[in-house]
């Protein structure tokens, strides 16, 4: 018997050994407050209801805030329940930069977003691409380059990864 989405989502995030904290939105500043290391710069989460103005998270991103940031919060545009993969979609506010500069992404994800396998997910993916949203990216977990065969340096991730599941969304 297969368990909610947003359940198998957390299972498949504790297997990859990703935190899932669930939240409301009202709660959202609090809850990100107790698990993001400062200093955190944060791109729009761009979701009615679901803000980051009164949590501890500098909104206004610059290269040096990026540069200094411990912690980068994002939207996570989708969730793959079978894996506890994250989509992340590039915009204009900079969510891709933030998701994957700093050493710790913190990925904001709302329960009614999580789909339960691939195929859903490339299904959706589709209709976003047609819309004129073409650049997405699906993370699982922190960052393993090294697992390519040889180091590798630079900017390729985050070392750790946090979800915070937003269920009232």
């Amino acid at each position: 018997m297969r368990t909610d989405n947003t359940d198998e989502f957390a299972s498949a995030l504790a297997a990859a050994d990703v935190e899932c904290t669930r939240t409301t939105a009202a709660d959202l500043p609090g809850t990100l407050a107790d698990v993001v290391t400062q200093p955190a710069v944060g791109a729009p989460l761009d979701v009615d209801g679901v803000s980051l103005a009164d949590a501890p998270v500098e909104t206004e991103v610059t290269p040096r805030r990026l540069d200094d940031a411990e912690t980068g919060v994002t939207r996570v545009h989708g969730g793959v329940a079978e894996y506890g993969t994250f989509v992340v979609q590039a915009d204009a506010a900079g969510t891709e930069p933030v998701a994957l500069y700093p050493t710790e992404h913190v990925g904001v994800v709302c329960a009614s977003d999580v789909r339960a396998d691939v195929r859903s997910t490339v299904d959706w993916l589709g209709g976003e691409f047609d819309a004129g949203r073409d650049t997405a990216v699906l993370a699982t977990g922190a960052s393993a380059t090294a697992d390519m065969g040889e180091l590798v340096t630079g900017v390729h991730g985050p070392q750790t990864v946090h979800a915070v599941l937003v269920t009232d969304r």
